[in-house]
């Protein structure tokens, strides 16, 4: 019988599940964990709570971008072994788009406006080609180099969503249960280097945000094909990867770009076309000179004027002011948190920050004295460069990802270094620290004093949706004691992991060792379910615990405040 992994759950107590034909064979009444007042308004928590993770990859597709999407795929390995190593284990979705989101300058880009991509670069290789005052062709270095030729075609596989039951292709790459939506024989590494590169056609001024914006709604929309990309109970991991600044802007006022325009942003108003720097102009200040003390978005309107918090920049402004996003991200934040109060939505970018790996990114805002060009389009020098170019200052995605910073961990990572491993694994760690293990939240009664370990009492319950509504409710059995499923018809049972290191619980055996998370929470158990391969949970399975409590918690669990 092959185990596929250890599926670590978070489990709600029962509170209301009437199960009187499987208590009828324990030797102790069981009664249902009392959670806090938050927890009481659940009925239960969906078995891979902790562990499902969306992650949302914005990668700018502009023209200088062609050596950046190369490193990105060359090292994407480090991202997914943090999240596929055994004591992750996440069940995740990866979903990429661009910074393309179309403009009345831009003709003939995608754009892609927020949708979700999932083709092999080799079947696109037009698009790793940009011509512009020079030819610049990144088909050989972004795609070919990183994607062998026996992937131009990847077939996704159907699957189904916990909104949509109907079997079609996604336009995400998913790895759930241990079972991936790839065809035979593409690992989800080799898959990300086919699929991430996203050439160099795109618009140049590059949406971010707003790409971001138009994803997140995207997945939302019934009608959509991305529709259900979003787990209302997931991690949500938000990625930009880009050398420019964030050119979000309003429709409204589009003719910031156009020559027959107002050229109040462009740095020469004489010239044939605009450049980029007009995102830069209209959307950043900096205070001081030669070397800036700092730089901040800043709401301006068509005409140069700032527009203040009483004059509607949502409306007003050039540039959507960042509190747009700032606002819509906290909403997921905020209904993650009904679900699993500690969740937080993760933001990272790598962009034109300094190289270097230490624990802080510094930004460098000061004149290129050596690069003229690029001072007079920007009037900054670049926040750093590289053998591949110059990168703009990420200051509106700096503040942006500063929202969702968590304590003092890094989001803030550079284009302009030659690895991206370092910064993809730290990424990735980030995603792993809010997959939790699945502790008992309550003090567990010992049914056996008599025995050095903990002997608990304890049913768990799997509710799996049906067609119609309704739910199969499922009796888990224990696993046996060398982690094996109890009879050959058993898909699912569950490890009770009670060795807290104590001398006074500790055993011989390594498939009863509790997270050290749960042992700092001063619980006294904790459950892993083992999943049969080819039989994952269905979208939505909940799973409920109820167990004997222990009468003396000081006793059994001390470590309890």
């Amino acid at each position: 019988m092959h185990v596929s992994f250890l599926s670590r759950l978070s489990l709600l107590v029962g509170a209301s599940v009437a199960l009187p034909s499987l208590f009828a064979c324990l030797d102790h009444p069981l009664k249902p964990v009392e959670y806090d007042a938050a927890q009481e308004a659940q009925d239960a928590i969906a078995l891979t709570v902790n562990k499902d993770v969306d992650i949302l990859f914005v990668i700018d597709n502009s023209g200088s971008m062609g050596e950046e999407q190369a490193t990105l795929a060359q090292n994407f390995e480090a991202f997914i072994n943090v999240l596929e190593a055994p004591e992750v284990e996440a069940n995740y979705r990866l979903g990429i788009t661009t910074t393309d989101t179309g403009n009345d300058w831009c003709q003939g880009t995608g754009p892609e406006a927020g949708n979700l991509r999932l083709t092999s670069c080799r079947s696109r290789p037009a698009e790793f080609v940009f011509m512009g005052a020079q030819t610049i062709d990144a088909t050989q270095e972004a795609c070919f180099d990183v994607c062998p030729p026996e992937w131009e075609n990847i077939q996704i596989q159907p699957t189904t969503t916990d909104r949509d039951n109907e079997t079609i292709a996604r336009p995400w790459m998913e790895n759930i249960e241990g079972r991936t939506n790839l065809p035979d024989g593409l690992s989800t590494v080799q898959a990300f280097q086919c699929l991430g590169p996203q050439g160099i056609n795109g618009c140049g001024f590059e949406s971010h945000l707003e790409s971001m914006w138009k994803a997140l709604r995207r997945s939302q929309t019934e009608t959509e094909p991305s529709y259900g990309f979003l787990r209302d109970n997931a991690i949500l991991s938000i990625v930009h990867v880009t050398d420019e600044a964030d050119c979000s802007y309003n429709d409204d006022w589009a003719t910031i770009f156009l020559p027959e325009g107002n050229r109040i942003y462009w740095s020469d108003d004489t010239a044939p076309a605009p450049t980029s720097a007009v995102c830069w102009n209209a959307g950043v200040a900096c205070v001081g000179s030669g070397v800036y003390d700092s730089c901040s978005s800043i709401n301006l309107d068509a005409d140069g004027n700032e527009v203040t918090d009483d004059d509607d920049p949502e409306n007003n402004a050039v540039l959507r002011p960042i509190e747009r996003y700032i606002d819509f991200v906290n909403e997921f934040e905020d209904n993650k948190q009904e679900i699993t109060p500690e969740q937080e939505v993760l933001v990272a970018v790598i962009g034109g920050v300094n190289p270097g790996q230490g624990d802080v990114a510094t930004v460098s805002y000061q004149d290129a004295l050596g690069d003229p060009e690029f001072q007079n389009d920007f009037g900054i020098g670049p926040g750093c460069s590289s053998t591949a170019g110059e990168a703009v200052p990420p200051v509106r995605l700096k503040e942006f990802a500063d929202a969702f910073q968590v304590g003092t961990a890094r989001n803030m990572f550079s284009i302009c270094d030659d690895d991206y491993s370092p910064a993809l694994r730290a990424i990735a760690e980030a995603i792993a620290d809010q997959v939790r293990p699945a502790c008992m939240p309550a003090c567990v009664a010992d049914t056996d004093p008599s025995s050095t370990q903990l002997d608990p009492s304890c049913v768990l319950i799997q509710e799996a949706p049906l067609e119609g509504g309704s739910f199969e409710e499922t009796t888990i059995p224990r696993c046996t004691v060398d982690g094996g499923f109890p009879n050959d018809d058993d898909n699912v049972c569950f490890l009770a992991l009670a060795d807290d290191g104590t001398s006074q619980k500790a055993t011989d055996a390594d498939n009863d060792n509790m997270s050290e998370f749960c042992v700092e929470q001063g619980w006294n158990l904790e459950f892993q379910l083992l999943r049969r391969e080819g039989f994952p949970a269905p979208g939505g399975t909940s799973v409920k615990a109820t167990c004997q409590l222990s009468p003396n918690r000081q006793a059994d669990c001390p470590g309890l405040p």
